[in-house]
């Protein structure tokens, strides 16, 4: 194996990682820690590595509506779930700062496919 392949596949392994570790810790971090800036810092960087490495060409429009639902959903105020609040304050209060630390986590891959794809879109293409 190449060293350069051997260092994308590293990349690759740990962008796969941090994309199933990222959504367990934004489950937990919401739950226990949610305005913890180390663990905010820490699913930015993972969310990064997610964009770079782990997001396929045929994956890009998916994961950007995915993305765009997430992002839509954590930032919405009032909050689409504000009537669980009546059968629970602290579940509805979980439930949202999981939601946000999901949106955080999936900002930053969304903002580099956002890139790829806008490069992809002014690179020349094929006649019609």
């Amino acid at each position: 194996m190449k060293e350069g392949k051997g260092i994308k596949w590293m990349l690759s392994l740990a962008a796969a990682i941090s994309f199933i570790v990222g959504y367990v810790i934004c489950v937990l971090a919401g739950i226990w820690w949610p305005g913890n800036e180390p663990i905010i810092v820490a699913l930015c960087i993972m969310g990064l590595l997610v964009g770079f490495f782990n997001i396929t060409g045929k994956e890009v429009v998916p994961y950007l509506i995915a993305a765009i639902a997430l992002i839509v959903i954590g930032t919405a105020n009032p909050s689409p779930f504000q009537p669980l609040e009546k059968v629970s304050e602290d579940l509805y209060l979980n439930l949202q700062d999981i939601i946000k630390l999901l949106a955080i986590f999936t900002a930053p891959a969304a903002l580099i496919q956002a890139v790829r794809a806008g490069i992809a879109l002014a690179s020349p293409g094929e006649a019609d």
